[in-house]
């Protein structure tokens, strides 16, 4: 930490959590890896052509797929939370204060600390005592009943292409880390970096390890990751719709808006990044095609809320 000393103690306590955040999801995506690297995407319709990226048989090289609107339309975490709702995990008002904080965030497009940490704070008392492997199965069906169909086929093509390159593809989200291994599984992909929950003998306290892995604790989680894999970072990916996740797409020598929100379009035109937007069902190249205001980063307020991961203590 002695490098952190420049920083105020505030400044320098949130650093040192986002950096927690990023490990403990490094640790946690490593031993949650899909059994099965080498599964293989068919049949995902209206996918765009592949990219000159990426390069067959680099094995230095990988790829980091956000999920809320990149990967997948919407936040996993607010279909997670109608799959809870569906099975009397809380009641209708408490619904509504998700459904109203997906909505706050649509039209204000940016977070409010108090309006999150609310979030967290809530869904989290929704979990706590509840055991690993009960929120994990429901997860499993949630995932076939309200995520299975959101999934952006053009997206899903791009993580293919790295898959037939022979590249490790993850998923990076401030979803639970069950619930984005559950969607990484289902995917084929190698595994997910999410938020990290603690438990202690299999049930959940209620408590974060460290904070959402939101923003900067993303790009500490694959920085985390690429040094314990032995991934060469100018030789990976990074995919996100969100400009919260600068800080991530600014960690690899190969960067992707997609479906971007404002903020990260203007970005990614002044750098030059290159642009997927699937929303109205056009392609391009290069960044410079208007997109509405994307969701992005609720999931770092309800998403690390729901957040789940066995922690062995």
């Amino acid at each position: 930490m002695a490098a952190l000393g420049w920083l105020t103690p505030r400044r320098r306590s949130a650093t040192a959590r986002s950096v927690l955040a990023g490990e403990a999801a490094a640790e946690a995506a490593r031993k949650t890896s899909a059994e099965d690297e080498s599964a293989l995407l068919t049949g995902a319709p209206d996918a765009p052509e592949e990219p000159a990226f990426p390069v067959a048989g680099d094995d230095r090289a990988a790829a980091f797929f956000d999920l809320d609107n990149t990967v997948m339309q919407g936040a996993a975490i607010f279909h997670f939370g109608r799959g809870l709702y569906k099975r009397k995990f809380f009641e209708r008002r408490e619904l509504t204060r998700f459904a109203w904080q997906q909505a706050w965030f649509r039209l204000a497009g940016v977070e409010d600390p108090e309006h999150m940490q609310d979030a967290r704070d809530s869904a989290l008392s929704i979990v706590k005592g509840h055991r690993v492997s009960e929120l994990m199965s429901i997860g499993e069906e949630i995932y076939d009943e309200y995520m299975a169909d959101r999934i952006w086929p053009g997206t899903r093509a791009l993580a293919q292409a790295h898959l037939d390159a022979g590249q490790r593809v993850w998923l990076v989200t401030a979803a639970p880390v069950e619930t984005a291994t559950i969607i990484a599984r289902r995917l084929g992909l190698t595994g997910a970096l999410g938020t990290v929950a603690e438990s202690v003998d299999g049930v959940y306290t209620g408590r974060l390890v460290g904070e959402p892995l939101h923003g900067p604790a993303k790009a500490e989680a694959v920085r985390a990751l690429a040094a314990a894999e032995g991934l060469d970072l100018e030789r990976c990916a990074a995919y996100s719709d969100s400009h919260n996740d600068i800080p991530m797409l600014s960690l690899v020598g190969h960067p992707y808006a997609i479906n971007p929100d404002t903020k990260l379009r203007k970005h990614a035109r002044a750098l030059d990044w290159r642009l997927r937007d699937y929303r109205t069902g056009r392609k391009a190249a290069k960044v410079g095609i208007p997109a509405a205001a994307g969701v992005g980063a609720l999931a770092g307020g309800t998403a690390a809320a729901l957040a789940l991961h066995r922690r062995r203590r």
